[in-house]
Order: structure tokens, then C-alpha cells, then sequence
């Protein structure tokens, strides 16, 4: 008999798991609260880069996936993937999704079934928050009557290399039984799982790889900083430490880090050891220092150049090359590019964008997308290189942009200021 798995939360997340159990013939309820993604979903239409209409529309024919936004069909699941957004409110984890989405499981758990955390968030949240609720409302026990674990995601906006499927995918339950109940949902998905021991090692696991990166990030963006006054090259620098084929991973610069792991994972770190051993992630508070002021390190070097051209930024015209938080995706989610734009329009800047993957009601108040022609080029007092999307006409640029801040070192003519 086919397995019901209901998926909660239908977006960057949820959305790829669901098609992936559709594909491999599991019966599949999408929920999202969102009935404006809902109704999309049952159209045949995507709203994330990493899925086509063509596979919600190929997923609905198979009868087998059904989006909605009644928690009464998730009645009868044999698994559940909770997978909502974990945002930081003030600087402390905001729960509120896993905790309603769990409410809204919880009066469905029967003897058997399997509740899966996916989101991201501090160690200790499924053992000290999901269970008791799923617990307290079913009268059933965690481990010997229904299986709980945690199972952090790995997606990867636009990457088309590593997908869900062919990206490890680590596993953990409350106990042995549980452990052994998410492996085997999420070894049917993926080519590889990675059992752990314990659902707060799987959750810590999650937090360290977002600050590996952001930790590393940061330390390039400093040097970046540090080089520019120093009259050193940066991305020579970087690109002769990379010839080393051990001990070093390149990382490069940018206008800071965006998305929905690196700009807050990191923080749920600082937040729980702050709050557990009263103590500071060190390494943490400095990386967020770090990233989160180069949007006003950009704009400072915007104001630079435009200042030797004997213009001030305001009443400039510049034009800002991407707006998303990372190449080739749509996703402008705490994107460095936004808050580039949003401290040169408080310069009184005059703002447009050339950015084809992100959608129009994506873009800030302000900022007039352009489709990046050469008369828009000739038109820009400056130009501000913020996301190297592979769509972008880079020739033209090339041949055209005479006067350009390029953060992400995509352009190679000698008179590009590069961060």
C-alpha cells in the first residue's frame, strides 16, 4: 500500500520534497497556509526557481499530489515533513511556524505514523518543543507509540549540480525505531542519508555548515576591505591561495550575504549558546558584524567613485546590475543587493535595476527595472555590479560600461573598480 506523506509548508523546501515523493510514487498532500500558493500549485503553476510548471502540472497527473489549505486533509498521514520558515525576531529564533504547523499535525498523529522536522533552528527545538505538543494533543508517546526526527534541509536555490536527490541528506529520531522510520522516507528521495545520533546533533550539524560559510565569507569580505586600502588585489590574492590543493577552500567577496540560511542560521547559534552557557559565539557576532555592513561598505565606495567623478550620489543615475541574494535565482530573500538600493535611494540616488530572473513585485519602491540595453548603460552616471547572473549581458557591459563598481569581479576591463 502507498505510503500518505503530508508535507507541510510549500515553499524553497517543501515544495521540491513534495514533487520528489510524488515522483517516487508516494501519495502526497501539499499544505500551505499561503491559499494564494495553493491555488497556483493546483493550476499547474511554480512559484520557485527550482521547480517548472511542467513538474507541478506532471505531479497533479499522476493523482497522487494534492495542494491545499485544509488542515482536515491531513487526516490518515503516515508521514509528515514539517518544513516552514524559522526567521529571527530581534535577534531571537521566531518558532511560531513550527509551532502552528505542529499544532495543526498534531490532532492526526495515530500509532505508527512519523512526524519529520526539516526546518532549521537550534538544537533542542524538535525534543523540546515538537514532541510535547504532538504528545500532549494525541495522548500518544514519542518512540514507542509514533516516530519523531529531524532532518535539516539542503536545498540550494539554483543550483544544478546538487538537487535534492543527489545531495546526502542527514537523519536522525528520538530513538532508534524513529531513526530508522525518517531514513527510510528520505532514502526513497535522495541517493544517500547520513544517520546521526540524536536529533540535537542533526540540528547543531545544520547550523554548523551555514557558519562554516559565514564565518569564511566574512573573513574575505574584511580582506577585501582591507586589500581595496591597501592597494592589493583581492581576487589575485584569493584565486593564488585557491592553487593550493589542501588546507584552503575559496571563498570570494561580495556586497554582504542574503537568502534564507546565512543572513540567520548562524544567529540561531550565537542565540542558544548565548542563552544556554551565557556565553558569546565569538566568531558568530564578528561574521555578523562583518557581513552586515558591507551594503554600507558598497554604498561608502559607490559614493567614492562617483565623489572623483565630481558627482555626488544624489540626484545620480545608477544602474544596479542584479537584485537577487545569489546568482542565477530569483530569490531576493535579505538580499545585500536589496540593501545596497535601499541606502543609495536614502543618498537620494536615481535607481534602476537589470535583473531577468526576479520577479517585478519582488523589487523595492524606487528602483525602475530596465532590460539592460546599451541607452540604459550610456544613461548611468555609475554602474554597481551586485549579482553576477549568468542572463545578464556581460559583452555589452564589457564593451559599454565604461564607469562601473563591480562587487563580484565579473567584469575584466581595466577601468572596472572591483571591490
Amino acid at each position: 500500500m502507498t505510503a500518505r506523506v503530508v508535507i507541510l509548508g510549500q515553499g524553497y523546501v517543501g515544495l521540491p520534497v513534495s514533487m520528489r515523493a510524488v515522483q517516487v510514487g508516494f501519495d502526497v498532500v501539499g499544505f500551505d497556509v499561503a491559499k494564494e500558493k495553493v491555488d497556483r500549485l493546483r493550476g499547474g503553476q511554480t512559484y520557485i526557481d527550482d521547480i517548472t510548471d511542467a513538474e507541478v502540472a506532471e505531479a497533479l497527473a499522476t493523482g497522487r499530489f494534492t495542494p491545499t489549505a485544509d488542515p482536515d486533509d491531513l487526516a490518515g498521514f503516515d508521514i509528515a515533513v514539517i518544513s516552514v520558515p524559522t526567521p529571527l525576531r530581534d535577534g531571537a529564533p521566531d518558532l511560531s511556524y513550527i509551532e502552528s504547523a505542529t499544532a495543526t499535525v498534531a490532532p492526526h498523529v495515530r500509532p505508527g505514523c512519523c512526524v519529520i522536522l526539516e526546518s532549521t533552528t537550534y538544537p533542542g527545538t524538535t525534543e523540546e518543543i515538537v514532541v510535547p505538543k504532538l504528545e500532549s494533543v494525541s495522548g500518544l508517546r514519542a518512540g514507542p507509540d509514533f516516530h519523531v526526527g529531524f532532518s535539516p534541509e539542503r536545498i540550494n536555490p539554483g543550483d544544478k549540480v546538487y538537487r535534492l536527490e543527489n545531495t546526502p541528506k542527514i537523519v536522525s529520531g528520538v530513538d532508534e525505531a524513529s531513526l530508522n522510520a525518517v531514513a527510510e522516507f528520505f532514502g526513497a528521495l535522495v541517493e544517500k542519508v547520513v544517520p546521526v545520533s540524536g536529533t540535537r546533533e542533526a540540528e547543531l550539524a545544520k547550523l554548523l555548515e551555514n557558519t562554516f560559510r559565514h564565518v569564511n565569507i566574512a573573513l574575505v569580505n574584511e580582506l577585501a576591505v582591507y586589500c581595496h586600502d591597501l592597494g592589493i588585489d583581492v581576487w589575485s590574492v584569493i584565486d593564488a591561495a585557491a592553487s593550493k590543493p589542501f588546507g584552503f577552500m575559496k571563498f570570494t567577496p561580495g556586497p554582504g550575504v542574503g537568502g534564507h540560511c546565512l543572513p540567520i542560521d548562524p544567529s540561531y547559534l550565537s542565540w542558544q549558546v548565548r542563552r544556554t552557557l551565557g556565553r558569546n559565539f565569538r566568531f558568530v557576532d564578528i561574521a555578523n558584524d562583518v557581513n552586515d555592513h558591507m551594503p554600507d561598505y558598497v554604498a561608502d565606495r559607490t559614493t567614492a567613485h562617483l565623489n572623483g567623478k565630481r558627482k555626488s550620489v544624489n540626484g545620480s543615475n545608477i544602474l544596479l546590475i542584479g537584485l537577487a541574494y545569489k546568482p542565477n535565482s530569483g530569490d531576493a530573500r535579505e538580499s545585500p543587493a536589496i540593501a545596497v538600493a535601499n541606502r543609495l535611494a536614502d543618498l537620494g540616488a536615481r535607481l534602476r535595476a537589470v535583473d531577468p530572473l526576479i520577479p517585478a513585485d519582488h523589487v523595492p519602491a524606487g528602483i525602475t527595472l530596465v532590460a539592460g540595453t546599451e541607452a540604459d548603460v550610456a544613461a548611468a552616471d555609475l554602474v554597481v555590479v551586485l549579482t553576477d547572473h549568468d542572463d545578464i549581458d556581460w559583452p555589452l557591459l564589457e564593451a559599454h560600461a565604461e564607469k562601473v563598481l563591480d562587487t563580484r569581479n565579473r567584469l575584466r576591463s581595466p577601468a572596472v573598480d572591483r571591490l
